[in-house]
């Protein structure tokens, strides 16, 4: 028999994204690697994880970001922006009931927004010097030409003398 629904990949499940191209479940679930090493962090050195246990969590975590992510960016089509930020994503961990993680996160963004000025005024500042030392270093270069073109015990090429051209 012919499946005329073209949605189904290999493993059984597809979805759509938004320029319409097949995506497999698995294309949307966080790495597992990445999911396993944020799981050992919290265990003793010597626990095991199975994989049974990693995979359920992983569909666990990507599940509840799709979550939170549809609603913010459900907001932000409302108020016709097409950018999502920390911000939206705060509001729709609040307005989905997730109460407890909004203040960490808002503080955790916060404190986020606060070191990349830093870093972006950092490398500012490291750019504006190393323009200035440029400048200065041209400056210098030029001063020394000028003070040798112009010393009176310089050998300068013989057009520098006068026209004459005896010794020819």
């Amino acid at each position: 028999m012919v499946d005329n629904n073209n949605n189904i990949g290999a493993s059984g499940a597809a979805n759509h994204d938004e320029d319409g191209a097949m995506m497999k479940d698995h294309d949307q679930l966080l790495p597992i690697a990445n999911v396993g090493r944020i799981m050992k962090q919290i265990l003793p050195p010597n626990a095991k994880i199975s994989k049974e246990a990693k995979e359920t969590m992983q569909e666990c975590v990507s599940e509840f970001i799709s979550f939170v992510t549809s609603e913010a960016s459900e907001k932000c089509r409302k108020e016709r922006r097409k950018t999502v930020n920390g911000d939206d994503l705060c509001w729709a961990l609040g307005a989905l009931g997730f109460d407890d993680y909004t203040g960490p996160l808002r503080r955790y963004l916060h404190r986020y927004r606060e070191q990349e000025g830093e870093r972006l005024s950092l490398s500012a500042n490291n750019n504006n010097n190393e323009n200035n030392q440029d400048k200065d270093n041209n400056n210098t270069e030029d001063q020394q030409q000028r003070i040798l073109l112009n010393h009176p015990h310089t050998q300068r090429p013989n057009f520098y003398k006068g026209s004459s051209t005896n010794g020819l």
